[in-house]
């Protein structure tokens, strides 16, 4: 299973998105800067997010980019259908040469099907409000006091 890199900095865009939520909007630059992402790399990734709807721009100078809902009514599982088209992770060798027809659709049907929807229940279990919750949960009891 390999998730692209165009899926896991799609995320992290997102996720900078989520993090500034109600604050306006953000400049690709910003992001690019403080995630070690490259502008144009995130500006190809953020077209198709805008595309169908997950992202607003604002132009202009006090514009920039701003998820279209709350954190937590967009998943991982919407980024990734946008970013990836293919949800499915597990590549299937339908020739295997070791194995019957018979035996390979077992396999496919009883294990990496099973797996494919256990990987696309979770992605779809997981919002960004989640993940920015759950690192603002962490934070704070990480903080660190000195006397």
């Amino acid at each position: 299973m390999k998730v692209s890199a165009r899926t896991r900095y799609g995320v992290r865009l997102m996720l900078f998105l989520a993090f500034n939520y109600g604050k306006g909007t953000v400049f690709l630059k910003e992001i690019a800067e403080k995630e070690d992402i490259s502008e144009k790399f995130l500006s190809q990734i953020i077209i198709p997010l805008r595309g169908v709807g997950l992202v607003n721009s604002i132009r202009g100078a006090h514009g920039g980019y701003m998820l279209s809902r709350p954190p937590g009514e967009i998943t991982i599982k919407d980024i990734v259908k946008v970013l990836d088209k293919d949800l499915n992770f597990v590549k299937i060798n339908e020739k295997d040469v070791y194995f019957s027809k018979k035996t390979v659709a077992c396999v496919n049907q009883l294990v990496w099907s099973k797996l494919e929807k256990s990987i696309s229940e979770t992605l779809e279990a997981i919002s960004l409000k989640s993940i920015v919750d759950n690192y603002r949960d962490n934070e704070d009891n990480n903080l660190m006091y000195n006397i």
